[in-house]
């Protein structure tokens, strides 16, 4: 199973529809896109590690994958993130890769499917956030939204130190970053119902701020976190 191969594939489950859909989306990545739906690329990734499991071949995995990202087409490169091996990526290649997401799926794609499964995910998380670079940022708040939802045995502290961030880039106005930094903020608050009542108390801090983006990742925010239902399930 070579990258040439499964591209092929890929590229013969494409549709116009799916590409006209991601752009009613605002997904507009400079790479190319062929219109695969997110479940067969899920279905073929299920497929690829089906195989290489069954060969015991984690080395081809991590280099396919590695290949797919280089081949610059977008539906490959969600793919590469789905089949990668969490223990056979390194910092630097987490690196690399954040710096080549442009579009808000394919960052959202790669933080959710490999990058919240590092070992390193935490630090990463706060590193990228300091970044200029718009989806280097987003991906430094998606990757605390992942955490928070997915991570099951991290502690409250490790989720508390991602606030201080979260206020600090409250007032960036980037359509791409704001609702990141409210996702991240949301999920937070939703971990538990410690960290709902600090969550709770952030925002309220980021309401208080003279910045209209501040005021509506807060309210947006407060309006979940102290809603009935989760407030219901926290409890």
């Amino acid at each position: 199973m070579t990258c040439e191969e499964v591209i092929k594939k890929l590229r013969g489950l494409g549709k116009q529809r799916n590409i006209e859909g991601m752009e009613r989306f605002g997904i507009h990545p400079k790479d190319e896109k062929l219109g695969v739906s997110m479940p067969d690329v899920r279905n073929m990734g299920k497929e690829i590690k089906r195989f290489f499991v069954a060969t015991q071949n984690d080395r081809g995995l991590h280099k396919l994958a590695s290949e797919l990202w280089l081949s610059k087409v977008h539906e490959a490169r969600i793919l590469s993130s789905i089949i990668d091996l969490p223990e056979m990526v390194s910092e630097k290649q987490a690196d690399k890769w954040v710096k080549d997401f442009d579009s808000w799926d394919l960052c959202d794609q790669v933080c959710m499917n490999l990058f919240g499964s590092l070992p390193f995910a935490f630090k990463k998380a706060k590193q990228w956030t300091s970044s200029k670079q718009e989806f280097v940022r987003r991906a430094g708040f998606a990757l605390m939204a992942s955490l928070a939802v997915h991570n099951k045995k991290a502690i409250d502290s490790q989720f508390a130190e991602f606030f201080p961030l979260v206020v600090k880039h409250s007032t960036d106005e980037r359509n791409f970053v704001r609702k990141a930094v409210n996702w991240a903020l949301r999920q937070i608050g939703k971990r538990n119902l410690n960290l709902n009542k600090r969550a709770i108390k952030v925002a309220t801090q980021i309401q208080a701020m003279d910045n209209k983006t501040a005021k509506w990742i807060a309210n947006d925010a407060l309006r979940e976190l102290k809603s009935e239902a989760v407030q219901k399930r926290l409890k």
